[in-house]
């Protein structure tokens, strides 16, 4: 059996060949799930409750007795985890990476090996990745903000942009989420904060700085997700286009949208901001759903987010360039959004 040599690489070079060679993340299952690279597979060296008894004995009695205590749970499993890593492994190599580099890497490197798998081990961990991807999302690129009232959709213009060549990161998309208080109704659960970044610098990192990256305008957070706030920040310093529809185009849109999902969910929704609305607001809100009147639940919810974006849209730092459409067709306002940006010399 050949034994394969364990290398230390920095993330700027595991990066690049992630794109070839298979990830392996050897935390545990928790730790993956709050937030890992794009694309790796999970191959714990500790379940939760295995790690939590490491680090138990460690804080009590020391470096080797936690050692040894984790090759007593360990050992029964090896033979899984080498059957794993060769089923994964391609053309022989695997990257692997733990929490900060240490132990569990070199210890589950050191089994791959044993199976002739070339393996090379993250230098600092997923600290390091971490660090790194929040650094590349807080540097500026050449971009353009797509802003508008609750409803012009937007996310569908994004999309539209995308499809036709441009470069732009469906926010929306990467958060499972819509943005409103009603933006959970018909999505997967939400990726963590952690997660969202990660993802998020997956597209950005394929995008170069010299072309217009499209972004829609969103608040710090999406739903329960937050953005990195170098990221936000940059954002809000970047030139927009804002997109204004009358009241009563956006109202069918919306009520066709909504009129679907369960009256629970639609009071559940609205009970999210009612505070924010007004008890009054709120109340005829949800009465209106419950005897299904949705288009004028959504009159008087966008009558509150209306008003808190027209508010919000003052704060902005970067050039703001208001455009009007009557019309919710994607392709048609994706091309007014076009045309406002390249009049305002914000794309050729």
């Amino acid at each position: 059996m050949t034994f394969q040599t364990i290398r230390q690489i920095d993330i700027r070079t595991f990066l690049v060949l992630s794109s070839d060679i298979p990830v392996v993340d050897v935390r545990s299952p928790s730790e993956y799930l709050a937030g890992h690279i794009p694309g790796s597979v999970n191959i714990p060296l500790f379940d939760d409750e295995e790690r939590k008894a490491v680090g138990t004995t460690y804080s009590k009695e020391g470096r080797t007795a936690a050692i040894i205590t984790g090759l007593k749970l360990a050992g029964p499993s090896m033979h899984s985890k080498l059957e794993s890593a060769l089923e994964l492994s391609s053309g022989g190599n695997l990257l692997i990476h733990c929490w900060r580099g240490g132990m569990r890497s070199e210890a589950m490197a050191w089994l791959f090996s044993q199976g002739g798998i070339a393996c090379k081990v993250l230098l600092e961990g997923y600290k390091a990745y971490r660090n790194h991807i929040l650094a590349e999302l807080s540097a500026r690129k050449n971009t353009i903000i797509l802003g508008g009232l609750t409803g012009t959709g937007k996310t569908g213009i994004i999309r539209m942009l995308s499809e036709n060549g441009h470069k732009a990161i469906d926010l929306e998309r990467l958060a499972n989420h819509k943005g409103s208080a009603f933006g959970s109704l018909g999505q997967p659960p939400q990726p963590t904060s952690e997660h969202f970044a990660n993802l998020l610098f997956g597209e950005w990192s394929r995008i170069g700085s010299e072309v217009p990256l499209w972004l829609e305008d969103e608040s710090l957070n999406i739903g329960n997700v937050f953005m990195p706030k170098e990221f936000y920040d940059n954002m809000q310093k970047s030139p927009a286009i804002i997109l204004l529809m009358d009241v009563k185009t956006r109202l069918a849109r919306l009520a066709e949208e909504y009129s679907g999902y369960p009256v629970p969910e639609l009071v559940e929704s609205v009970m999210k901001i009612s505070r924010r609305m007004g008890g009054n607001n709120a109340g005829e809100a949800v009465r209106a759903i419950e005897r299904g009147d949705m288009a004028k639940a959504i009159e008087i919810t966008l009558g509150y987010y209306d008003k808190a974006y027209m508010f919000g849209l003052k704060k902005r730092q970067g050039v703001r360039v208001t455009i009007h459409t009557d019309t919710v067709d994607p392709a048609i306002n994706a091309g007014k959004v076009l045309e406002a940006a390249q009049s305002a010399g914000l794309w050729d």
